[in-house]
């Protein structure tokens, strides 16, 4: 696998790390003596839950000083994967998904961590979500372990749809929510918000799982590219024609962030998206909307069971100087008492969702995360990267492929399916090209057959 991965970043890897570096990326601690660990992490609300945390972790850890580079979901990606497939050794703590874990640990780029969870009293890493564990490691053991895991639902302002009269089933149909969209579309008020920004991470994770609620997939068994087929035309067109009718506006340049403040400042009516969400939507410091959002699993047409499975997780490259130390932050922002921590410092709706089992038996958890907390569970466990489509496909993942080529490939994708959202080409002109681009990476691996 190595020869596939390198040269997809090695090029790129010089540009993203001498343009600027990680200068303006946003740090913390770092200048004290002693040893200093580098984190190169995901700028979103957990993760600055996490950076507000930190000092309580030095004090415990004198010696330890921590400087965080805090990185946009794009940009992390870029700059992360350039300097561990090059082995730059910016960084001792990387935070990877598990797209990039199973494959980064098979190349030797990561350290085993399964070897120091073993060794550390307290941290059982059997609490973490079966499903989640298994797509984090690689030969039995884990090589990053998860800060939060997520599947992907519909939310939806429960009082706008009883003041309509709309009763949104607990397993909707994406025609079922195309109609309430419709119905609940109004000036300043947009139906839905779905991601429309380019990005293999971005506009590509939704899509992926309507493609797959289409019938549609990306390959077939023979690694034949399938983009042109008429399951996954509809499905693109479906979802482009809903978010261009019913959507908010500036849908080609909205990610996560831009629809998690659609629906939180009360601009939308639906979102289809991350369970991890929920820490923004029912926050009353950041959502004006708390405790008026209902939860739906991910929404079905001829197949069903649609969400996906996601990690952020905290992984320690083998470039890392002091992987110890390193160690001594990753298990402390993944144990059980940082969940605790954060639910009684800064609030029970804020705790990362998705990583431990033990969390969702907490008291005041399990009363914080009543409307969301067993379908976000149930979202989890009931996502098959295995077996993520109607007909069979070579590859695993729902809302990736596992395979390198994809950052490449993904991001080439979506930035067609993105034009087609901003209605700069029609989406079968898009697919179209996007046919193109996945031949080339399809033929690599029939000639591996």
């Amino acid at each position: 696998m190595t020869s596939r991965f390198v040269p997809l970043v090695a090029l790129a890897a010089a540009t993203v790390l001498t343009a600027g570096g990680c200068a303006g990326a946003g740090s913390f601690g770092g200048d004290g003596d002693g040893t200093t660990i580098t984190v190169a992490i995901v700028s979103n609300s957990q993760m600055s839950d996490a950076i507000s945390l930190a000092p309580e972790f030095e004090a415990e850890n004198p010696g330890v000083n921590l400087k965080f580079v805090s990185l946009s979901e794009n940009e992390a990606r870029a700059k992360i994967t350039a300097s561990v497939a090059t082995g730059g050794g910016e960084f001792d703590v990387v935070m990877i998904s598990n797209y990039e874990t199973p494959q980064w640990a098979e190349n030797g780029w990561l350290t085993n961590l399964s070897e120091y969870a073993q060794a550390t009293p307290g941290y059982d890493e059997d609490d973490f979500i079966p499903s989640l564990k298994e797509s984090l490691s690689y030969e039995g053991s884990m090589y990053s372990v998860p800060f939060y895991g997520e599947s992907s639902f519909l939310m939806y302002r429960k009082d706008l749809m009883e003041e309509a009269g709309i009763t949104m089933p607990a397993e909707p149909t994406w025609d079922q929510v195309a109609e309430a969209a419709a119905a609940l579309d109004r000036p300043g008020m947009s139906g839905i918000c779905l991601r429309g920004k380019p990005g293999w991470g971005e506009v590509l994770a939704p899509l992926n799982t309507v493609i797959n609620a289409f019938g549609g997939r990306w390959y077939d068994e023979n690694w034949n590219a399938q983009l042109d087929s008429p399951q996954v035309e509809q499905a693109v067109q479906f979802y482009v024609d809903l978010v261009r009718a019913h959507g908010q506006a500036g849908a080609a340049t909205s990610g996560f962030s831009e629809c998690g403040t659609q629906l939180a400042q009360g601009n939308t009516a639906m979102w289809y998206d991350a369970t991890s969400a929920v820490s923004v939507l029912e926050d009353p410091t950041s959502s004006t909307v708390v405790g008026k959002i209902g939860y739906a699993k991910a929404p079905s047409a001829v197949k069903g069971d649609n969400g996906w499975l996601y990690s952020w997780a905290l992984g320690i490259p083998t470039t890392s100087e002091n992987p110890d130390d390193a160690w001594k932050f990753v298990s402390w922002m993944t144990n059980r008492e940082y969940l605790q921590k954060v639910g009684t410092e800064l609030g029970w709706e804020r705790v990362p969702p998705g990583s431990r089992l033990s969390t969702y038996e907490i008291p005041e958890y399990r009363e914080a995360s009543a409307a969301f907390g067993q379908v976000t569970l149930d979202s989890i466990n009931g996502a098959d990267p295995q077996d993520p489509t109607v007909d069979p496909v070579p590859y695993t993942g729902v809302q990736f492929l596992t395979i390198p080529e994809f950052q490449d490939l993904g991001t080439r994708v979506s930035q067609q399916i993105s034009a087609a959202v901003a209605g700069q080409i029609s989406v079968r002109d898009a697919l179209a090209q996007a046919q193109q681009y996945a031949e080339v990476v399809g033929k690599t691996y029939q000639e591996d057959q």
